[in-house]
Parts: C-alpha cells; sequence; structure tokens
C-alpha cells in the first residue's frame, strides 16, 4: 500500500486489520469491512486478496475466486492456487479443481501449500464421490511423516476422515488419534470424533446446569405452595378457636 497517500493507506490498513480479526467468527462482518477497503483501494493486491478471503469465508465463492484471480494478476504469485481451486470446488466444480491440482503451478508452491492442494483434490475427489482416489490422494511422505508441521493435523485428519466415510473404521481412528497428537492448537475436532468412535458421550455442562437449576425452581415453587397452604389452615384453625369461646361468654 505503499503507492497510497498516507491518510488513504491508514483508512484502507483499519479495514484490512477488522477483516482479519473477525474473520473466523464473524464472516460476514469481515466481508463488509473487505468491501470498505476494496472501494478505497482496488488497485493493491493485497485488498484484493483479503476481499477474496473475506468472501471465500462467506461461502461467496465466486466473488471470491474473482478476487483471488486479481490479486495474481496483481503480485504475480501463485500462493492462491490452492485455495482458488477450492473455490472451483465450492462452485461445484471439482473437476476443474482436478485439474488446477496437475497444473505447473503447483510446483511452484512451497511444502504448504502443496500440502493444501493436496487436501483440495483430495477433497474434489470425495465431491465425485471417489472415496479410494481420495484415500491415495492423501497418501505421501508429509502423511507418513512423524514430523510435525503446521499443516500435520490437518493432513491427517483428512486421512482419517476419508478413511471412515470408506468404511475403514479401524484405520480411521488410529489415524484420528494421530492428529490428535499433531493439533497442538485445536485446529480440529479430531479429539471429538475419535471419542465419537470410542463411545464416549459428552454431556454440555450448561445443560446439566440448566436442568438443576429448572428442578430447584420447581421443587422451591412447591415448598412455597405447600408453606402458603399450611399458612392458611393455621389461620382458619386459630380463627375457629377464637369464635367458639365469645360464643359461649355470650350465653
Amino acid at each position: 500500500m505503499q503507492s497510497l497517500p498516507k491518510t488513504l493507506a491508514e483508512d484502507v490498513a483499519k479495514n484490512l486489520v477488522m477483516v482479519a480479526r473477525l474473520i473466523d467468527e464473524d464472516p460476514e462482518g469481515a466481508y463488509g469491512y473487505s468491501r470498505v477497503a476494496l472501494r478505497l483501494a482496488s488497485r493493491v493486491a493485497a485488498v484484493r486478496e483479503a476481499a477474496g478471503f473475506a468472501a471465500y469465508a462467506s461461502q461467496k465463492y465466486s466473488e471470491a475466486l474473482a478476487e483471488f484471480r486479481a490479486a495474481r494478476r496483481m503480485s504475480g504469485t501463485v500462493d492462491l492456487w490452492p485455495v482458488m481451486a477450492d473455490c472451483e470446488r465450492g462452485l461445484g466444480r471439482p473437476e476443474k479443481a482436478l485439474d488446477m491440482a496437475g497444473a505447473p503451478e503447483v510446483h511452484k508452491l512451497d511444502k504448504a501449500g502443496q500440502v493444501e492442494m493436496r487436501l483440495v483434490a483430495a477433497g474434489a475427489r470425495r465431491d465425485m464421490g471417489q472415496l479410494d482416489a481420495a484415500i491415495v490422494t492423501l497418501q505421501s511422505p508429509e502423511l507418513a511423516s512423524n514430523s510435525v508441521q503446521p499443516w500435520t493435523a490437518r493432513l491427517r485428519y483428512a486421512y482419517a476422515d476419508a478413511l471412515l466415510a470408506a468404511g475403514r473404521e479401524s484405520e480411521a481412528r488410529e489415524w484420528f488419534a494421530k492428529a490428535v497428537e499433531a493439533d497442538r492448537d485445536g485446529s480440529t475436532d479430531a479429539s471429538d470424533r475419535l471419542a465419537e468412535l470410542d463411545g464416549v458421550e459428552f454431556v454440555d455442562a450448561l445443560d446439566e446446569t440448566e436442568g438443576v437449576t429448572e428442578t430447584d425452581a420447581e421443587t422451591d415453587a412447591e415448598t412455597d405452595a405447600e408453606t402458603d397452604a399450611e399458612t392458611e389452615t393455621e389461620r382458619e384453625e386459630s380463627a375457629d378457636s377464637t369464635d367458639a369461646p365469645a360464643q359461649e361468654d355470650k350465653d
């Protein structure tokens, strides 16, 4: 954004910060800020890329693909190739995603990008109902490695999920367990999937608390009603006993 006037660059930067801050928890909010940044600086590659990711997170795949293509033209980088292919999947074109997975651009990606491309290709195979091919696509030196890299948990998780979809439950359990070992920041729900396979059921603590609260409230209400009834009975008995002597004195 060095080509922008200082004040404009600051405004654009503020909007991009909000995109990054909201994109995981509030994709639509992030998308709104990305549109503002886009209106301010549509000729900046970083802005087009941010707009692409915001649209992608909001499942606006056609718009995301257009923004990624624009960013790629401006920057000349191939880093966006995997997410562009995934947009093709989102648009219902898994065959196009597979074509991109076999394109020369893939060889220019770094290791993380190549793993991401492999994940997208496997997803495309699954979209087409080719479970065995998806499993084979994920089998790679990166999957077999004992070294834990930023992509390891997601790669193992995808492999486990594909195995499970193919009915290979025991193997799937093994790989979900391996995904848990690599998932240091909780980026997947591998632990939940593993527990599900082991037949472990989790009870929501909040639901339990609400249940106890409702039960306590009902008990308290019943107790109050019983107390009120007893008090009323005592009052009636007291009134009767007071009236009887008064009638005797009158006679």
